[in-house]
């Protein structure tokens, strides 16, 4: 699949950057959050797909990715047998009530018209001891100085939003446990940094003029997972990752 500047896929060296922030949580998730071997998980808003695909071979005995576009559900159908890839709009999910374990949303719910709706329908379809996991960018670093409920200069983005403001969020669609982890830099991008500035910043930079200077070039396509942590700290954090259980 081709970038949309929105959609990350893997296998584009100046896409890496932002296939390995993703992936990251896909496996942070995979390895720790996973309920039981038998887990039955939604990816919701699953996009390309390599995701939904990561959980599942981490053992889900079921792995079933809800996508809007339609050229990405068939994609990811395609190319990911051990998912089941359904075409869906987030705003009405085509799921039973009480019938899956575990929801995943990454970058997804700043995209959303109405996101309180959505949490809402998410505990409708969990079972009892169900949660779920979503990650979107920490408003404070993404776009910093812009305010709550003010429109991001992102077009693709309905609202960003601090720690505080997602634990409010989700307290308010009726989730009675919620925390919130941080996205970092890790070790290796924190040294590039030391020594040429923000990757982001430099990243943007190079893809609005189309000219990628050699350090820049040279490093992104070597960044892994590895390359992130994610931990309880959520100042600074590039991403912001919320927890949510029914209790």
């Amino acid at each position: 699949m081709e970038p949309t500047g929105e959609r990350t896929v893997p296998g584009i060296d100046r896409e890496q950057y932002f296939f390995a922030r993703h992936r990251a949580v896909y496996r942070w998730i995979a390895d720790a959050w996973l309920p039981h071997p038998g887990a039955r998980v939604v990816d919701a808003g699953s996009g390309e797909g390599y995701g939904a695909a990561l959980l599942a071979e981490a053992g889900a005995e079921l792995v079933l990715g809800l996508e809007y576009d339609d050229q990405a559900a068939g994609h990811a159908a395609r190319t990911y047998p051990a998912v089941s890839t359904v075409q869906a709009n987030l705003a009405e999910l085509p799921l039973r009530m009480e019938a899956i374990d575990l929801v995943v949303c990454l970058q997804v719910i700043e995209h959303l018209w109405d996101l309180p709706g959505f949490l809402r329908a998410v505990r409708e379809v969990l079972r009892p001891d169900g949660l779920v996991i979503a990650s979107t960018p920490n408003r404070e670093t993404f776009s910093p100085g812009l305010g709550r409920g003010e429109k991001p200069l992102n077009p693709f983005h309905v609202e960003e939003f601090d720690a505080e403001q997602l634990i409010d969020l989700f307290r308010a669609a009726g989730w009675t446990s919620v925390e919130v982890r941080g996205l970092h830099h890790a070790e290796r991008i924190i040294a590039w940094e030391a020594a040429h500035g923000s990757l982001m910043q430099a990243q943007i930079t190079a893809m609005l003029a189309d000219d990628w200077p050699e350090d820049l070039a040279g490093f992104v396509p070597t960044l892994t997972d590895d390359d992130f942590r994610i931990d309880r700290s959520t100042q600074h954090a590039q991403d912001l990752l919320v927890i949510g259980r029914c209790l």
